[in-house]
């Protein structure tokens, strides 16, 4: 966990670089709300699955698929 204060502009592009930074690095979206359902088991694969076609033509969509395969 981490806190990122964006209360300034400066301080905003910094904690998106930072998100970026992880986030490409890493292979994690952060904050993906479809990851956390799984997860958090509410929905299941099939919904997992559904979504992540819902969003196929996007690396969005396919961060989802993978996810769904990995599983």
């Amino acid at each position: 966990m981490a806190w990122l204060d964006a209360g300034t502009h400066e301080s905003l592009l910094q904690a998106a670089n930072f998100i970026q930074a992880v986030q490409e690095r890493q292979g994690l979206m952060i904050s993906c709300v479809e990851e956390i359902a799984y997860i958090m088991e509410y929905i299941d694969h099939k919904q997992l699955l559904t979504l992540a076609k819902s969003f196929s033509s996007n690396a969005y969509g396919e961060y989802l698929a993978r996810l769904a395969r990995n599983q």
